[in-house]
């Protein structure tokens, strides 16, 4: 039984008309663990038994069974608890050492399918430092749901449809070559999209040569498919590189193109329920009443737009994945266009609008450079992840000159590094990216981690000691109280990030727990022969574990040497 099991139930023995589940819905972590492990708002119970919220709170302190506490006291309107540290710190190291992968998991899923879009580069283009924030923050949410019992569906969906492969098409026939293309096809292409859009300023007939070309793609014509197909086969070769890198593997890449075969059915919804109307020769939906701009359905010329393949692509997930909830990553300048689609999908009439989530995220600039395909101002990720590998390689060499395997340990260290750069802000947040910050060894930083958990790895090679099952856990001592109560607050932390789509939670548990080890490897002779000895080792054990599990659900790798 964990900690706040324990405050539950003996709350529930003075509570007899609230059930444990309601208890423990209440209870609350104090913000300064000064005043206890574990705090009740008496509050909740003012109207109920008209008396003041403080005098509440002195009462149950009163009545409440103090055998597993060291202390229960009233702090104004709140009840707070302070943990046997012996009894609750064994607790908690037995159920990690038990069971180091599930730790923290609460099967909150119960298997339940969650679609997952992100990534969704666009063919023909390289894949810029723009994609690594969905790409990232989307794959901590997969493993993060996959963690509490989810079953993720991880999408890529790729951006292989639109008016801009037309344009594609067009600079490709006025200037292509063939050689130039086999040598090096996805900078060849971009070279030829970012000129068609210099060069339009001058000549607007290149975008409607843009046009013609999508229209006979729209129409299925040889020459335009054939291209197409040609496109999108050499950038996703591209693409599957970076994300092996990254070690993120999708579990289907239909995209736009896909679902453009599928918009007669949303289109003839739209129509039976006369939710079509015309404006200016193209056919929109009116959203007025939810104070959102018309949805543009049909264009004047007579092609779709992306909104209706995403109304397409949002009913095909439904009807193939049942979804329990359909998350999009997708940055926050796209807001207005998820509440149209959620509004359209409601006067549609399928109840499951709502189930729709649109995760977004904050820019990212370069050195505090903002980042433009279509200007040719793009930093290729793959050359990043590269770099960044290349001088983690060059600090291992510093540090540990004799590491066994330091060419895998150095991959590990520099696209974790990238990865947990991004995963430990607050999506939302804009975040600028300089690559010399991203890989130190110290600061908040993923090789700080990493690393902390790489010296706990080696104090336990030293100490020799695996098995713990017959450790008196109880033996630990204040200084291991800090380390050890912190990890039992692991499985809330799972749950808030789940809850709100928050990778950067577990990445400040994380190094919040690399923090206090660093701090308790500095205090404490760990390795001195004692009574206490094993136990010592046992929390080393422990925090390696959720240092581990923890940089998992982030697609951070976990090196035991560094």
């Amino acid at each position: 039984m964990n900690g706040k099991q324990l405050v539950a139930e003996a709350l529930q023995a003075v509570l007899p008309d609230w059930s444990m589940d309601e208890v423990e819905a209440k209870i609350e972590r104090p913000k300064d663990e000064k005043l206890g492990d574990y705090a009740f708002p008496a509050f909740t119970l003012a109207k109920t038994l008209r008396k003041a919220p403080n005098l509440i709170a002195a009462d149950l302190a009163d009545q409440i069974d103090k055998s597993n506490f060291e202390k229960v006291q009233a702090v104004g309107p709140y009840v707070n608890f302070f943990l046997n540290k012996g009894k609750a710190g064994a607790a908690i190291l037995q159920e990690i050492l038990a069971d180091p992968e599930n730790y923290g998991a609460r099967d909150l899923g119960h298997g339940r399918q969650v679609t997952i879009d992100y990534s969704s580069p666009n063919i023909a283009k390289p894949m810029g430092m723009g994609h690594l924030r969905s790409t990232v923050i989307g794959e901590a949410i997969a493993r993060i749901l996959e963690k509490e019992g989810f079953k993720p569906v991880r999408i890529d969906y790729l951006g292989d449809w639109g008016t801009q492969f037309g344009k594609m098409m067009a600079a490709y026939k006025m200037w292509g070559n063939d050689a130039d293309i086999k040598q090096d096809p996805i900078n060849t292409l971009l070279s030829y999209y970012v000129r068609i859009n210099r060069e339009a300023e001058e000549h607007p007939e290149y975008d409607d040569a843009g046009r013609e070309w999508f229209a006979k793609l729209e129409n299925g014509d040889a020459e335009a498919t054939r291209l197409w197909k040609w496109f999108r086969e050499v950038s996703l070769e591209r693409f599957k590189k970076v994300y092996d890198m990254l070690d993120v593997h999708f579990d289907s890449y239909n995209g736009e193109a896909f679902s453009a075969k599928l918009m007669d059915e949303p289109i003839q919804i739209l129509r039976d329920k006369k939710l079509l109307v015309k404006s200016q020769g193209a056919e929109i939906v009116d959203l007025d009443k939810y104070d959102l701009p018309p949805l543009l359905i049909i264009k004047s010329n007579g092609t779709t737009t992306y909104i209706t393949r995403d109304l397409a692509t949002a009913m095909y997930r439904k009807q193939t994945y049942d979804f329990f909830k359909s998350v999009y990553v997708v940055g926050q300048e796209q807001e207005v266009h998820f509440n149209q689609l959620k509004a359209c999908l409601k006067e549609m009439g399928f109840d499951w609008y709502d189930d729709i989530v649109h995760v977004s995220f904050g820019l990212m600039s370069l050195n505090g450079r903002k980042m433009s395909t279509r200007k040719g101002n793009v930093v290729n990720l793959e050359d990043v992840l590269n770099e960044s590998v290349k001088l983690a390689r060059q600090q291992i060499a510093e540090k540990n000159a004799g590491l066994a395997n330091a060419d895998e340990v150095a991959k590990e260290v520099g696209i974790g590094a990238v990865i947990f750069h991004d995963l430990k802000n607050y999506r939302r947040n804009p975040i600028d990216f300089s690559l010399e910050e991203v890989v130190k060894f110290e600061g908040e930083t993923g090789p700080y981690v990493q690393y902390a958990r790489a010296r706990g790895e080696s104090l336990l090679r030293k100490g020799g000691i695996r098995d713990f099952s017959k450790t008196d856990l109880s033996k630990i001592g204040s200084e291991e109280w800090d380390l050890v109560s912190f990890m039992g607050r692991f499985g809330d932390v799972i749950q808030r990030a789940m809850e709100q789509y928050d990778p950067s939670l577990i990445a400040k548990f994380a190094l919040e727990l690399a923090k206090r080890f660093n701090k308790y490897y500095a205090h404490t002779r760990i390795l001195v022969d004692d009574e206490a000895k094993e136990a010592r080792l046992a929390v080393v054990q422990a925090m390696s574990n959720v240092l581990k599990a923890a940089l998992q659900m982030l697609d951070v790798k976990a090196p035991d040497e560094m």
